[in-house]
């Protein structure tokens, strides 16, 4: 860390004081603070696909292509995809070197420094936060619809604030949190082995409705695989994406356009795989299997989107598709409903595994940022027995069932996004400051063509985020604007760095 002899240019050091790499791991072998190692590759792949896979290859498959890109939504798969790839052989890097829980922000402390680790921090609790939430509410959605089907009806007071008239609360989807918070308490192979075993049903899922619906594709159905371009008009307004007022530029729908506007929708199908880093800590060999689980994940969720994609827009034109259920509804429109009820049931499985790996990675981010003093220490300390970090696991369990049980989220959904892309670009960012910094660290993997390749996956997440609500962008404002607040008012002052607990030893220069 670097010493000014001016006061502001020490205030200004203190803020980008970087956590020595060798520091950070020393610290996961402290016995009050350390977590139990128990995963392996495949249990980190499983995580990543247990996290991918939810509502979003059920629904945006069929809204992007009605809306956006025809059955060149399968490309839009694929750009997407690629996109997270390329973010992905970053997060394989970090995670492998720096095998600490806290993924992100853990990343960005040992390369640009407190406050932007902070920053990035606070961004990843909001993030899993309300992603948790939000699929909370969308699981107890399903689970209604399925009770409607069999004549139980939950009453209107328990059934949340969606068309509620006075009091609403969300009964099943505050139970979902509180529940998977006590399976993530007992441990992470418990959660390992659920998780094994939901996922297990979600892909069959899947890969009955590839298979059954292959059968009833339609050639003429992809014709025209690119339909035509259809420019839009450009909106002046809060929901109009920030490229739009800042430049005045309209995304076209349709076309080559049509098909990366579709990518900058159908990307949030994708989100969840940096979760798998926020396990580093709690797996085996992180060395070995924490790039296969990240990369692995990424790679099955990508197939398997372009399949679904190309079935359902092979078994009904494009400009038919429902938006609300385009998969079940396509099958009920060639006679076989009962399909409908396979998917019904696959997205409320899936979904129960996607709202347990965001809150398993809030909690690892939390207990990070609690290890190094940030956040009080009172909430760094593990389970004797379980080894797990139980105190944060429940706080933040209790208030996300809160929310999920009072709120409506559907407005804030987009907030999960724009904090996943901004992650993407920090750790992108980093891997190429890391390898000037520190290029005598140990790298059992090693992101290809760095810096270009690091810098295009910076361009890339850019270009999605700046596709975005412009209102997406302002609360997202007003939630970092809060987060420098708390950390200007306990956790600088507060940090194991700042008491000097944590003495960075002398790191070799990059010459």
């Amino acid at each position: 860390m670097s010493r000014t002899t001016s006061v502001g240019g020490r205030y200004v050091s203190t803020l980008f004081r970087t956590k020595n790499v060798e520091q950070s791991i020393r610290d996961t072998e402290e016995p009050e603070h350390s977590l139990k190692k128990s995963l392996s590759a495949l249990d980190l792949t499983v995580f990543g696909v247990g996290v991918i896979i939810g509502t979003g290859i059920f629904v945006l498959t069929g809204q992007v292509a009605k809306n956006s890109a025809g059955p060149a939504v399968a490309i839009s798969f694929v750009v997407a995809g690629v996109v997270c790839g390329l973010a992905a052989l970053c997060y394989a890097e970090f995670a492998s070197t720096v095998p600490v829980a806290g993924s992100a922000y853990t990343f960005s402390y040992a390369s640009l420094g407190e406050l932007p680790a902070w920053t990035i921090g606070w961004d990843l609790v909001l993030e899993f936060a309300l992603g948790t939430a939000v699929v909370a509410v969308g699981w107890s959605g399903y689970i209604r619809s399925l009770f409607d089907s069999w004549g139980w009806h939950l009453p209107a007071y328990l059934s949340g604030r969606d068309g509620a008239s006075g009091f609403g609360f969300d009964i099943l989807a505050a139970a979902l949190v509180l529940l998977l918070t006590c399976v993530l308490v007992v441990g992470m192979k418990l959660s390992a082995r659920i998780t094994s075993a939901v996922v297990a049903i979600k892909v069959i899922v899947v890969l009955i409705v590839i298979v059954a619906g292959a059968f009833f594709v339609t050639g003429d159905n992809y014709k025209p695989f690119i339909p035509p371009s259809q420019p839009q008009e450009a909106g002046g307004d809060l929901k109009a994406p920030l490229i739009q007022l800042m430049f005045g530029w309209a995304p076209a729908n349709f076309g080559v356009l049509g098909i990366f506007t579709a990518a900058s929708v159908v990307f949030f199908a994708f989100i969840g795989f940096d979760i798998v880093a926020t396990a580093a800590e709690e797996t085996r060999n992180p060395q070995r299997d924490m790039p296969r689980g990240i990369l692995g994940s990424l790679f099955i969720c990508t197939v398997l989107y372009v399949a679904v994609s190309l079935v359902v827009t092979g078994m009904q034109k494009y400009t038919k598709l429902s938006v609300e259920a385009p998969l079940a509804d396509a099958f009920k429109s060639l006679g076989h409903p009962w399909f409908a009820g396979i998917i019904s049931f696959g997205a409320a499985v899936g979904l129960t595994t996607v709202c347990m790996i965001l809150l398993l990675g809030q909690t690892r981010v939390f207990f990070a940022m609690s290890r190094d003093g940030l956040l009080p220490r009172f909430f760094s300390r593990v389970h004797p027995r379980f080894r797990t970090p139980h105190r944060p696991t429940i706080l933040l369990g209790v208030i996300i069932a809160i929310i999920a049980g009072f709120t409506s989220l559907s407005e804030l959904a987009e907030l999960v996004n724009i904090g996943t892309l901004f992650a993407f670009i920090v750790v992108a960012i980093s891997v190429i400051i890391l390898r000037r910094t520190r290029p005598d660290l140990p790298r059992a993997f090693r992101t290809p063509l760095v810096p270009a390749l690091p810098i295009v996956s910076v361009c890339a997440s850019l270009w999605l985020m700046l596709n975005l609500p412009a209102e997406t962008w302002l609360r997202f404002a007003i939630w970092m604007l809060i987060g420098f607040v708390v950390y200007f008012l306990y956790g600088r002052t507060h940090s194991r760095l700042a008491r000097g607990e944590d003495q960075p030893a002398e790191t070799p220069k990059a010459t």
